[in-house]
């Protein structure tokens, strides 16, 4: 009797702990039902950018990237584009970012110079980097590092987002035949060149590119530099001035940046973050690609149309350059931070410069 009262209760006891089982495996069934059918989080975003409303290049870009985005992350991030003016003018676009006005910001480092001097390294130098050197000291480098460390304090991170290449030397009204004929000149020139122009004689500003073409129409300017010829173009800088000079010395490439607003950033999840940081990356490399293509055929375009184009002398270059060292070298000992990142720039540039010398500049030269 009693060993049949014993099995009975084993029994029911392992009854009861299947059942448990049973109901445990159904919960969490039920549980990953629910998950699924819960709508993932989706996060909606701000990016103003320093450019004209769907402007050639540079405007489009930041479209494209935003569409890109949203088709990699299949809707859970979306970024509405604010051109300049439309939520802040073209120069408060780094501001913008840092207060959290805005998640995403589109434009040149150099236009926040009067905020963080030390964003200038970061659009262009003088006489300096290629793009493709620009990209790998950022990617490779110590570049992307230095950048980081000098928006950090804003509470601002960058990444490239594209490159417009090697640029043109500007659009002037008046024939540069010697370093005279800088002294006195008007011209719209923002970051490094700016500095130099002004050391021999010019008198800089800087605008934004919505407002180039009427202050050099109007004599406001005698002269600008704006990009190359798919973005003068569109611009029609050719109906306001007669020269187009060449080389872009003051920008031998130009780097766009995304802004980030770092506490925005830390709010996204992890894939979020990585799908953000790649399309960037597309964007780049659409970037440069679209600019090579369309400068091509502005650039014949421009031809057709009259556009006398000029080489500087060799003496005003000459001039340009040694400028050029004197004023990064004051801009390297403002501070501790742009001394490095100069010694870093420098360092990469003669570490590149072998390999370019038997390689690009010769084939450029024989084809």
């Amino acid at each position: 009797m009693k060993r049949r009262h014993l099995f009975g209760a084993a029994a029911a006891l392992l009854a009861t702990l299947g059942l448990a089982g049973c109901n445990d495996d159904k919960k969490v069934e039920n549980a990953g039902q629910q998950a699924a059918s819960e709508p993932a989080k989706t996060y909606s975003w701000k990016m103003v950018t320093a450019w004209p409303k769907n402007y050639p290049g540079l405007g489009t870009a930041a479209e494209r990237l935003a569409e890109r985005v949203k088709v990699m992350s299949d809707g859970r991030l979306t970024i509405k584009v604010y051109a300049a003016g439309e939520l802040v003018p073209a120069l408060e676009v780094f501001d913008a970012v840092s207060r959290g006005t805005a998640e995403l910001g589109h434009g040149a480092a150099y236009y926040w110079k009067g905020k963080v001097p030390t964003a200038q390294f970061f659009t262009s130098v003088p006489f300096g980097l290629s793009a493709i050197e620009m990209n790998a000291w950022l990617s490779k480098g110590e570049g992307q590092k230095f950048w980081e460390e000098a928006y950090a304090p804003f509470g601002v991170k960058p990444m490239v987002v594209g490159n417009t290449g090697m640029q043109m030397g500007g659009w002037y009204n008046k024939e540069i035949n010697s370093l005279n004929d800088l002294r006195g000149l008007k011209i719209r020139m923002p970051g490094l060149g700016g500095e130099v122009l002004a050391r021999l004689g010019a008198t800089t500003v800087n605008l934004p590119g919505g407002e180039v073409f009427t202050a050099l129409q109007t004599g406001a300017i005698d002269a600008t530099d704006w990009v190359s010829p798919y973005n003068d173009l569109a611009f029609g800088l050719h109906k306001a001035a007669k020269y187009y000079y060449y080389p872009g010395w003051q920008e031998p490439q130009a780097v766009l940046e995304l802004l980030v607003n770092q506490k925005a950033m830390d709010t996204l999840p992890e894939d979020l973050q990585a799908i953000l940081t790649e399309a960037t990356r597309a964007a780049s490399r659409d970037m440069m690609d679209d600019y090579v293509y369309n400068n091509a055929l502005a650039l014949d375009q421009l031809k057709q149309q009259g556009v006398q184009l000029k080489r500087f002398p060799d003496e005003v270059l000459g001039a340009m350059q040694e400028q050029s060292e004197l004023v990064l070298g004051e801009l390297a000992a403002q501070s501790e931070l742009n001394g490095r990142i100069w010694a870093s720039m420098k360092a990469f540039q003669e570490q590149v410069k072998p390999m370019h010398e038997i390689s690009e500049k010769e084939l450029y030269n024989w084809r």
